[in-house]
């Protein structure tokens, strides 16, 4: 079925503007409900559905999905008027083609009456709408989460395309976007739309604590703002990142519905843009996938940088689901529905109460050679404990100008492995383990740390930042140690370089842990099934020692 998108003449749409404008939202309930008619879309449609959202009404007919933009005005956007409404559905599939190319089709012109509407045809426009390939709703992140089919392996790929995006899109020129000042007019905006909707003392207590520390964290990171603006990482971003916009279409993880209608609210930090799907994420109770998909696309960018306002933006995040889920519920009216909405409002506020509660860090270094598991099994310890990881094999290639996978000479002592490039790495690993700490966060670097004066180095850091400082001993058989690297390099697909020879002239040079560095260490049996990483309790010893004093004095 090929449907035109129909142009009107400007006196026509002028003449119909003011129609639908006058009539507003029950003009246009009227309208849809005429439109939601099998027969107007067809022979192969039968049964129309419909879903809503506080901003759209979608008409789903089997193959096709046509969105309506509702007559509202919510401050952050404006859709009273028919000309508003078209040009922001012209907005949308010029936008969502970046990431959705095949989902977005074109934008059709609805006509002929209000009662007996149809689609394209030579008349005035009526509304207007975005017609969209169809998917079941059971293909969105968020139902795939619900019944357990939302992969670690579809975690890695999503925020690789991300991080590509990221990569890809426009860097923000106007001065306004990202600024300081814009940022803190947006989240300021969040809390003027909620204080009104708080129904009893204890919400409004709750939205101003949070107000109070969103303005004092929006201070103390000012700075962070304006130079990460300067540094490029303001950018033309999706804008609504959450796990219901996102699906599975032909086998892939596909990204629609970005923020066509505010400017500001889509010329964002690419960290903000991060922040809605680690919220999402561990809203859904899946914080581990929310802490993975976090160091999937940290490790990708390299932009560590970045946590130092990611708390802000998952607080914002919260809210901005709360002010969404309390608007529903005002339009849905009394009931079971409103009720449900309501407690998601609250679970939204709560989940930003604890990201405005910063947990205390720790500093822990891996130990162990080549093939004893260390970033598979750190891979299980962050996820448990929402630390953020950097990767000594990935750290060195991005350095030297290399994507991660890409094979390097790992001759011992050569290339990137002379001596200076081990020290520079080491730097490097320091400097970042130093960003992550300072910004809140508990970091894991994952590296052999083979010689006492490499770890002693990190210590004295953890000294210095007053955090615990654990080292994580991986331990593995010699046999056992062969065999994985051996199998490793056959294979491919890791960020390790190391061969047999490499392994040997580890055995052979290595530091073992001295008394002292015993005391802060937590001992790994590496040759555990790997499932047992993932086990309730698995890290128990190393929460304990981050809970300890050690370093913090």
């Amino acid at each position: 079925m090929n449907i035109p998108c129909v142009s009107t003449g400007l006196a026509s749409e002028k003449r119909i503007e003011r129609i639908a404008t006058a009539g507003g939202a029950a003009a246009q309930e009227r309208l849809i409900s005429a439109l939601a008619r099998p027969g107007i879309f067809g022979a192969p449609c039968t049964r129309v559905q419909r879903l809503e959202t506080h901003i759209s009404t979608v008409l789903l007919t089997g193959r096709c999905a046509y969105k309506i933009k509702k007559p509202v005005d919510f401050g952050f956007l404006d859709f009273t008027t028919l000309a508003a409404r078209r040009k922001f559905c012209e907005k949308e599939l010029e936008l969502n083609r970046r990431l959705a190319p095949s989902l977005y089709l074109e934008v059709v012109s609805i006509t002929g009456s209000v009662d007996a509407p149809m689609l394209g045809g030579d008349g005035p426009a009526l509304e207007y709408a975005v017609k969209m390939r169809e998917f079941p709703q059971e293909a969105l992140a968020s139902s795939l989460l619900a019944r357990g089919e939302l992969s670690a392996a579809d975690i890695d790929a999503l925020a690789a395309k991300v991080a590509r995006f990221h990569g890809a899109i426009a860097v923000a020129a106007d001065e306004s976007f990202g600024s300081p000042e814009e940022i803190l007019r947006v989240v300021r905006q969040n809390f003027t739309q909620l204080a009104p909707l708080a129904g009893t003392d204890g919400e409004r207590d709750e939205i101003e604590a949070l107000r109070v520390w969103t303005e004092r964290e929006h201070a103390a990171r000012r700075e962070t703002f304006s130079l990460r603006r300067a540094q490029g990482f303001v950018r033309e971003c999706h804008g609504d990142l959450h796990l219901g916009n996102i699906a599975r279409v032909d086998g892939e993880l596909t990204i629609f519905d970005c923020i066509e209608f505010n400017e500001s609210m889509r010329w964002i930090d690419v960290m903000s843009e991060i922040a809605f799907t680690v919220m999402d994420l561990a809203d859904r109770g899946r914080a581990d996938l929310a802490h993975r998909f976090l160091n999937a696309y940290l490790e990708a960018t390299g932009d560590y940088a970045g946590l130092t306002v990611l708390r802000f933006y998952l607080v914002y995040r919260a809210l901005v689901r709360a002010k969404i889920a309390h608007l529903r519920a005002a339009q849905l009216g009394p009931g079971g529905s409103t009720r449900a909405v309501m407690d998601e409002y609250r679970g939204y506020v709560a989940l930003a109460r604890g990201y405005a509660e910063r947990p205390r860090p720790a500093l822990i270094i891996t130990h162990g050679l080549s093939g004893c598991g260390k970033t598979a099994l750190s891979q299980a310890l962050l996820e448990a404990i929402g630390a953020a990881r950097v990767r000594s094999d990935v750290e060195r290639k991005r350095m030297h100008g290399l994507d991660a996978l890409e094979r390097a000479c790992a001759g011992v002592g050569q290339h990137l492995y002379a001596a200076d490039a081990t020290a520079a790495t080491y730097d490097r690993l320091h400097a970042l383990a130093r960003d992550i700490v300072s910004a809140g966060w508990s970091a894991i670097v994952d590296a052999t740390f083979l010689l006492r004066a490499q770890r002693e180095r990190f210590r004295a850091l953890a000294g210095e930042l007053r955090v615990p400082f654990i080292i994580l001993a991986f331990e593995a058989g010699e046999g056992t140690l062969r065999e994985r690297v051996a199998c490793r390099k056959a294979a491919g697909g890791d960020a390790s370089d190391a061969d047999l020879a490499v392994l040997a002239h580890q055995l052979a040079t290595r530091e073992p842990l001295a008394p002292r560095e015993k005391a802060s260490a937590v001992a790994y049996d590496a040759e555990a099934p790997l499932e047992a990483a993932r086990a309730p309790g698995a890290w128990e010893a190393v929460r304990r020692r981050m809970q300890s004093t050690e370093g913090s004095e």
